[in-house]
């Protein structure tokens, strides 16, 4: 998508049973009612993970992992050069090199499935940035299927 051409990847977090002691698991526990990591990662167009941040409980929310991350200068974190940027949902901040969605918009594709099409500017942009920003989505998919993303998770987890 023209519009779209200084996008170099996309960001979000996903929910990973972690396997933890009993005495530790009570701050990992999270709406599901079973002990997870929150696992943050961005992944570039070619369904490839550049970073993953794993190791925060659970409920921590999207945007603490990230500015963690963000304001760890030993996390490694790529920042996105000048003039590109990653695209991210409205769980992480807006600011310069990561583009979110108008918030109260109609956003996920889902939403427009359902027969209407998007309506005005910002419903146009939601919908073109929803179809750009599930290549995450299908990369945490295709990891989770093959049950290689655990196998990192648990890498990253013994470097930290």
């Amino acid at each position: 998508m023209p519009h779209f051409k200084d996008c170099i990847g996309a960001i979000d977090g996903v929910h990973v049973q972690a396997s933890i002691s009993q005495c530790d698991q009570v701050p990992y526990i999270g709406r599901k009612g079973i002990p997870t990591q929150n696992v943050m990662a961005l992944c570039n167009f070619d369904m490839q993970f550049t970073f993953a941040c794993a190791g925060w409980e659970g409920p921590a929310n999207d945007s603490r992992v990230f500015l963690s991350a963000l304001r760890d200068p030993q996390s490694n974190f790529p920042k996105p050069p000048n003039g590109k940027y990653y695209l991210v949902d409205v769980g992480y901040p807006q600011m310069k090199g990561f583009l979110g969605p108008y918030k109260g918009e109609r956003y996920h594709i889902l939403h427009f499935r359902r027969g209407e099409e998007p309506i005005g500017h910002k419903e146009i942009f939601n919908h073109a940035h929803s179809s750009l920003r599930s290549i995450i989505e299908r990369t945490f998919g295709v990891w989770k299927k093959n049950g290689e993303f655990y196998v990192i998770c648990q890498v990253i987890l013994m470097k930290s």
